[in-house]
């Protein structure tokens, strides 16, 4: 199998996690581009017709995006333990809000990065934030029984996103009302697998 990624990605940082915490390192050949939403390398371009990252090459089938699909399908291959039945639309809808974090927070990057000075909105930035900050405070009122316990895909999904907010997002302060959230945060960000894979900025 090949993955096609980028380092800096929040969505491929989940992958590359799971990868470690499933000790599969070595059954994923890792293929590294360089790719935008105004600029998409080839290979992604073949790939996956979105154009986005990351993209597993499969030898047994077609490619397979997005992360969610991605880590699913590599879960089947690890016997399935990071979407355990038992809690599995618990998992599934965390791991959702997780996701829709990262889609607030990317766009918000995207504003300011691709978008010249003149043109960003800073009425759309605020309305993502929002949506950032509700799903926050939402996890750490609801969620924190669940974080505090076994090890999910959920888990590396929210580990991931607020990786993604400190690289990002840092100067709006994500921890303020988030107590039990950030001292959760404080101690995954130290397993091996998220060490390993924090991107340059």
């Amino acid at each position: 199998m090949q993955l096609i990624y980028s380092p800096t990605s929040p969505f491929v940082r989940k992958v590359t996690v799971l990868l470690r915490e499933a000790d599969m390192l070595d059954s994923v050949e890792m293929v590294p581009v360089q790719t935008s939403p105004v600029a998409t390398d080839p290979k992604v371009a073949a790939a996956n017709p979105l154009g986005r990252i990351p993209v597993l090459l499969r030898d047994e089938g077609p490619a397979i995006y997005d992360s969610r699909v991605i880590t699913r399908y590599l879960d089947t291959k690890a016997g399935g333990q990071f979407y355990p039945e038992s809690r599995i639309w618990e998992v599934l809808t965390l791991e959702a809000t997780a996701e829709g974090i990262l889609d607030s927070a990317v766009s918000m990057a995207y504003e300011t990065k691709v978008r010249p000075p003149e043109k960003v909105y800073d009425g759309w930035l605020d309305a993502q934030w929002g949506k950032v900050s509700g799903a926050l405070s939402a996890i750490n009122s609801r969620w924190m029984s669940h974080l505090n316990g076994p090890l999910d895909i959920s888990h590396i999904a929210v580990g991931c996103a607020l990786g993604y907010l400190d690289l990002r997002h840092d100067a709006r302060g994500w921890r303020k009302g988030n107590d039990a959230l950030d001292d959760w945060y404080a101690v995954f960000a130290e397993r091996p697998s998220m060490q390993a894979t924090i991107p340059a900025a």
